[in-house]
């Protein structure tokens, strides 16, 4: 007897031909479906009746804060009235004269700077402008609280040469005082403060009428 062979099935599919040579092998599409990319499930629009806030917030924190919102912008749309705290923090009292007074301000302190540098000629007009700032406490605008205290902070001058500075107006004519001198008119003054710290000496009193005699001595 002679030996069987096995059967070999024949293989599914479409027979395989090789190209000819010089013949490029058409790309087909596969016939598989793409992969399925795996996504977040998209969130489901929010009703007409409920608004959601934030996440961990109360449900009723949008509608109080829609509400507060629409107040404020009410109160924005209407004029502030008088005397309100809205209208003073917006147009506070008086605020045309507080911008005159600090312009008037700026405009000393120029003055002052300019006089500074020639100060042995021009320390009597250097005297006017700083008795007028004193005068009409233009450094309150400023928020110094004395005259003192301005002076340390904003000029460049000793404190006790501008203190001085402004009484040579009151005491001195003008021309008196630029042809004596810086040094001397500032002297002077000094002599003036010492004679007005001594104590004046008092008069003997004298026997008005009913008043007794003196006892004649043992």
């Amino acid at each position: 007897m002679g030996v069987k062979k096995p059967k070999v099935k024949p293989r599914l599919g479409r027979r395989q031909t090789k190209p000819p040579s010089g013949v490029r092998p058409s790309v087909r599409p596969s016939a598989r479906p793409p992969a399925v990319i795996a996504t977040m499930p998209v969130p489901a629009p929010p009703t007409a009746g409920r608004r959601l806030g934030a996440r961990g917030a109360a449900p009723w924190a949008a509608r109080h804060a829609e509400r507060r919102a629409a107040e404020a912008a009410a109160r924005l749309r209407d004029p502030p009235r008088p005397g309100s705290a809205r209208a003073t923090l917006r147009t506070p009292v008086e605020a045309d004269r507080m911008k005159a007074r600090i312009g008037e301000l700026h405009a000393a302190l120029g003055r002052v700077r300019a006089l500074r540098k020639n100060l042995g000629d021009g320390f009597y007009d250097l005297g006017r402008v700083l008795k007028h700032i004193a005068d009409e406490r233009l450094y309150d605008e400023k928020g110094y609280a004395s005259f003192e205290a301005f002076i340390e902070r904003e000029l460049d001058l000793s404190k006790s040469v501008a203190l001085r500075l402004v009484r040579v107006p009151e005491v001195f004519h003008e021309r008196a005082a630029k042809v004596h001198g810086l040094d001397a008119v500032l002297a002077a003054l000094d002599v003036l403060e010492e004679s007005a710290k001594k104590p004046m000496p008092r008069k003997p009193n004298s026997p008005g009428r009913g008043a007794l005699p003196l006892k004649p001595p043992k």
